[in-house]
């Protein structure tokens, strides 16, 4: 469970850098959002993203974002899509239309602290 700091740090980043594996291969720079103190992000071009491939073969990770730097476990997981959907389109405006249809629904990550 992410602490109430780094919630804080999550949802005033504009973005964050997530490298895929236990080989911290090279990192991927994706808009993310923070619902119920869950930190959700999404592959607009859907499960085919390479990023999020890698993601559902090794589920480890590392994030990195202004102030805060994390190892994580990743793990498809939808969330609530419309409340998803809301968050996205109030931090991101317009660009959040990348990340609102179905095909990027079916590629939302879930990202935890590993403990």
């Amino acid at each position: 469970m992410w602490s109430s700091e780094e919630v804080e740090l999550l949802a005033a980043s504009p973005s964050l850098v997530l490298s895929v594996g236990r080989e911290r291969h090279e990192g991927v720079e994706l808009g993310m959002v923070v619902v119920d103190g869950g930190l959700y992000v999404r592959a607009f071009r859907g499960r085919r993203s390479a990023w999020f491939q890698a993601a559902l073969t090794d589920p480890h990770g590392h994030i990195s974002t202004t102030g805060l730097e994390r190892d994580v476990l990743l793990s498809a997981d939808p969330g609530p899509a419309e409340t998803l959907d809301a968050a996205y389109r109030a931090k991101y405006g317009a660009n959040a239309g990348l990340v609102a249809g179905p095909q990027a629904h079916e590629a939302t990550l879930r990202i935890a602290p590993s403990r």
